[in-house]
């Protein structure tokens, strides 16, 4: 089924990351998942970088709108296109997240495609090189970055791209070509994009239409959307999902797509290529399944790591901390967006990000919380303020 469990842990490169959207959006510049594809393979089982200071996260972006979080990864790469129209990557260092955030820095504005494996090699030897060992909460290229300086860091990775640029890690056509034949567009039918029946339904159903308009994404093909199922339902553990519900889910892809499920960062399943006229119909269906709270990009769309429940790393039972919060504020703060974990292990939302982090080690229930607040997802964003409360 093309899944595998390689590289989810350890001091090596995870997976990569991309936009969930990624093909299908509206304001994509590039498709970034023939890159992504071409790193995954390039870095995986690769025996210079396994076992590095921490682990390393890359994320690709293509669009305008930055929803891989590129900022926030050991390296960020957003895929450009220059005044000529020739395709390249702008590069950022030193991103992360958990208990020091840190945004990450342009250390190049356009790098030609060719180089993306040489460049990303060159800055991996460095932070191998001189990433602490010493310490494993100092040990992420985002502390080296900082030590350094974004420019001496900078020199460095083109001091060691000197000696590998041109070599046998550059990208030819040919093998950008095979990696992207991989993504072809599914057989769209010719559609237009104003649907009368939708349009009634949205009138007709006030329900259905606070829907749309938290759940439902525009796309780049005529008369069709992609769709986010949240998995954030008031009441129950976010980012779970019943094995019932999971068939519904493959059910729907058959029927309403074309047998595609994507899985976002926010802990959501999205259908990335729904007829416009069939959403009232998903709607409905997925209403009955409990997988159409309207909250996408809400505060109650909370990012939550496993917590103690599950997890060894936890300081916190961050579901049910979590759950608890967001009980008395819900309806006042909607607007804002919570991310967190019981390890610090934060993730980034557009609006508010946010972090747990708990006060007795094992799980064990916490007597306080740290909540990171003021944040900000988008180009130019900083990171957040953490508040410490009981």
């Amino acid at each position: 089924v093309e899944m595998h469990a390689i590289q989810t842990s350890g001091n090596c490169i995870r997976n990569i990351s991309s936009d969930e959207f990624a093909g299908v959006a509206p304001d994509e510049i590039v498709d970034p998942r023939p890159l992504s594809e071409i790193l995954r393979q390039w870095s995986t089982f690769h025996p210079e970088f396994s076992f590095l200071p921490r682990k390393f996260k890359i994320a690709v972006n293509g669009a305008a709108e930055d929803r891989a979080a590129t900022a926030f990864h050991d390296i960020g790469l957003t895929v450009v296109r220059d005044a000529g129209g020739e395709i390249g990557v702008q590069v950022l260092v030193g991103g992360g997240m958990g208990r020091t955030p840190v945004v990450g820095v342009v250390i190049r504005e356009f790098l030609p495609w060719q180089h993306t494996l040489t460049y990303v090699e060159a800055i991996l030897r460095v932070y191998n090189r001189y990433g602490r060992r010493d310490n494993m909460y100092k040990a992420r290229i985002k502390i080296l970055v900082k030590a350094l300086g974004a420019a001496a860091f900078a020199q460095q990775v083109d001091a060691e791209w000197a000696s590998i640029k041109d070599g046998p890690g550059t990208l030819t056509r040919e093998e950008f070509d095979r990696v992207s034949a991989w993504f072809t567009d599914p057989p769209y039918a010719v559609l237009d994009d104003d649907d009368a029946t939708h349009q009634q339904h949205l009138r007709d159903h006030v329900a259905f239409a606070r829907w749309v308009g938290r759940s439902v994404r525009g796309h780049r093909q005529s008369g069709y959307r992609s769709v986010v199922l949240s998995l954030k339902k008031p009441g129950v553990a976010p980012g779970d999902a019943t094995a019932a519900q999971m068939d519904s889910v493959a059910d729907w892809a058959d029927r309403f797509g074309f047998g595609e499920i994507r899985v976002s960062h926010e802990q959501n399943l999205i259908l990335p290529d729904v007829r416009l006229a069939d959403l009232f119909a998903l709607w409905q269906e997925a209403k009955a399944a409990g997988l159409a709270t309207p909250n996408i990009g809400l505060l109650t769309d909370v990012i939550t790591c496993p917590g103690g429940d599950f997890c060894s790393l936890a300081n916190a039972k961050s579901q049910q901390e979590f759950n608890a919060a967001l009980q008395p504020i819900t309806g006042a703060l909607q607007g804002l967006g919570v991310r967190g974990g019981g390890n610090g292990m934060a993730g980034m939302q557009g609006g508010m990000p946010g972090g747990m982090q708990g006060g007795m080690p094992g799980g064990m229930q916490s007597g306080g919380s740290e909540v990171m607040n003021s944040g900000g997802g988008a180009p130019g964003g900083r990171a957040g303020i953490m508040q410490s409360g009981q």
